[in-house]
Parts: structure tokens; C-alpha cells; sequence
């Protein structure tokens, strides 16, 4: 190469090099958002299966036990004008991988893990309904802070299944819905032959008076879209978790969301807050929504008070 061809190829490497590095600049990681599915891998080989949907700070949803990314429809379309919204189908739900094995809370914190990993997020808010409020504070228990910036917590107990030598303030605090007879009852009858009817028992009950059959009908199949046997063990693993331990070790800005008519004792998620130092709560009213599901009743007070958390 002579004097002159080695200082244009040397201008041009370097030309190269600064447009890279201002394009880092000027377009983190965080803030791309192609929109749309795409799948990412778990360490041990699955695929799952997420829907994202705009640009900015990356808010990462995590749905409940046996609940699907479909169900953020309206934070995937009511968020993403300001922010990265990412809805994951954990590990035999909605759409992705459906292996034999993997129903267990560690597991899928893990699998939150491995799809923050790929997709090169930080400063994550990590968002949980339900379970996914577990599966957080499973990947809290393993991974600290990791990645993480905020999260929010909407409606689930720190405990669901009561020790029958709890005192009454243990009860309240834990917010439990089972007792071990009850718990073994319902494992069975959803891994059994009646594992569909069960099923709509449960969302049925989840739901305010107001909101419409149809849409309901909607949740109970995605819901059947994870295999009733693998329900049933990932049920299991969840109601016998208590988090009333890591819960308080919690030292990241926390929103805290429950409904009023939930089956999750809204007292339950009172208690959540003051464990959480500086920690907000919001609880939605029977007229505004507030069963389970609010942020399916009440969308847009739903988004408000996230954007205002995340912002």
C-alpha cells in the first residue's frame, strides 16, 4: 500500500469508527424499539416470545400466572408515545416455548434475566402483575438491581397460602387465598379433567361486574394457552413462595397497585408499600375497575399513574 492509498484507508477507518460511536450516542440500546414480536433465547434453549411497541426508557411487563403479553394491549398502545414498551409470554404461555419442564418462579426470573441480557436493556422499570409480581422479587433474591431502575407492582400478596398457626395481623399482612387443604384442592382439580372449568372459575372471579363477557371469554383463552398440568405446577410453586423477607430489601423507587374488590386483599398491598421505603401506592376503587385486572378495566388511569411513576 503507498504513503497516499494508507492515509485515505486510515481517514476512512477512522471517519468509521466516529460515526459508530455517535451513532451509540445519539441512539442507545434502550432507546430502539423496532416494534412488533420478536423472540429471544433462553439459557437453556427455549424461546419466548415478546411484543414491543415504541421507543425511550424501556418499561418491561410481566404478566401473571397463566396470562399472556396480549393482555398489555392497551400499555403496549398507551405507553409506547413516550416510552419502550415490552411485553413478555414467559415460558409456556401465550406464544412461546412450551418444554416439559422450567414452572417454577426461580425459573422465570431467569428467563426475565435472559431476555433483559439480549435485548441489552437498562435502567429498566420492571412492571409485574400478579405472579409476575413474584417473578420479580425472585430476580430481586438472585440478581439485586440488576438492570433495574424502578418497579411496579400491581396486585399480588406477599404470601398465598396461609400457615394455619398465623396470627391475625400474619393473615392481613399475607394476604393468602389458599390454606394447604384448599391449595392441594385446586392444584388438582386444574391438572384433572376439569382443569378448563376451573380455569373460568378463577378469571370469572377476577374481573368487576362491569366489564364485558366477551372480553373475559378472551382472558380465559389465553389463559388455556399454557397446558392445564403445567398450570397446575407453576400454581404450586407460586402459592408456596413467601416474599415477606426479600420484599423489605427492596431499595429501588416502587409503585405499588391493588384493587379494592380484588381477590388479593388490598391490605395485603398496604403492607407491600411500607415495607418498600419511599414507596407509592395506588388503590383502584370498585367503579374505577379495581379487581384484578385494572389495568385491563382502567386503562387510561392505569397509564397515568405509571407514566407519572415512571416520569
Amino acid at each position: 500500500m503507498n504513503p497516499q492509498d494508507r492515509r485515505c484507508f486510515l481517514k476512512t477507518a477512522a471517519l468509521s469508527a466516529a460515526g459508530l460511536a455517535l451513532s451509540h450516542v445519539i441512539e442507545p440500546s434502550n432507546a430502539r424499539g423496532a416494534g412488533g414480536p420478536g423472540f429471544v433465547t433462553t439459557n437453556d434453549g427455549y424461546k419466548l416470545r415478546y411484543e414491543e411497541a415504541g421507543s425511550g426508557k424501556p418499561l418491561v411487563c410481566i404478566p401473571g400466572w397463566s396470562q399472556t403479553a396480549a393482555q398489555f394491549k392497551q400499555q403496549l398502545t398507551g405507553l409506547s408515545d413516550r416510552y419502550r414498551v415490552i411485553a413478555v409470554d414467559m415460558r409456556g404461555h401465550g406464544e412461546s416455548d412450551k418444554p416439559a419442564h422450567g414452572y417454577s418462579i426461580a425459573r422465570l426470573s431467569k428467563d426475565v434475566h435472559d431476555l433483559l441480557a439480549d435485548l441489552s436493556l437498562a435502567d429498566v422499570t420492571l412492571m409485574g402483575h400478579s405472579m409476575g409480581c413474584s417473578v420479580i422479587w425472585s430476580y430481586w433474591e438472585l440478581f439485586g438491581s440488576e438492570r433495574l431502575a424502578k418497579l411496579v407492582l400491581v396486585d399480588q400478596m406477599p404470601f398465598i397460602t396461609a400457615n394455619p398457626a398465623w396470627s391475625a395481623e400474619e393473615k392481613e399482612a399475607s394476604g393468602a387465598l389458599f390454606d394447604p387443604n384448599s391449595l392441594y384442592t385446586n392444584i388438582n382439580a386444574l391438572a384433572g379433567p376439569d382443569g378448563v372449568k376451573t380455569t373460568e372459575g378463577f378469571i370469572g372471579a377476577m374481573f368487576t361486574p362491569a366489564y364485558p363477557k366477551d372480553e373475559v371469554a378472551w382472558v380465559v383463552k389465553q389463559n388455556l394457552k399454557l397446558p392445564r398440568e403445567y398450570a397446575a405446577r407453576l400454581l404450586y410453586d407460586h402459592a408456596t413462595r413467601d416474599w415477606r423477607r426479600i420484599i423489605p430489601r427492596i431499595n429501588v423507587p416502587t409503585l405499588v397497585v391493588g384493587g379494592k374488590t380484588s381477590l388479593v386483599p388490598w391490605k395485603s398491598q398496604v403492607w407491600i408499600a411500607n415495607q418498600i421505603r419511599g414507596s407509592r401506592l395506588e388503590i383502584f376503587e370498585e367503579s374505577e375497575g379495581g379487581n384484578h385486572f385494572m389495568f385491563m378495566e382502567n386503562p387510561q388511569k392505569f397509564n397515568r399513574i405509571v407514566r407519572d411513576f415512571m416520569s
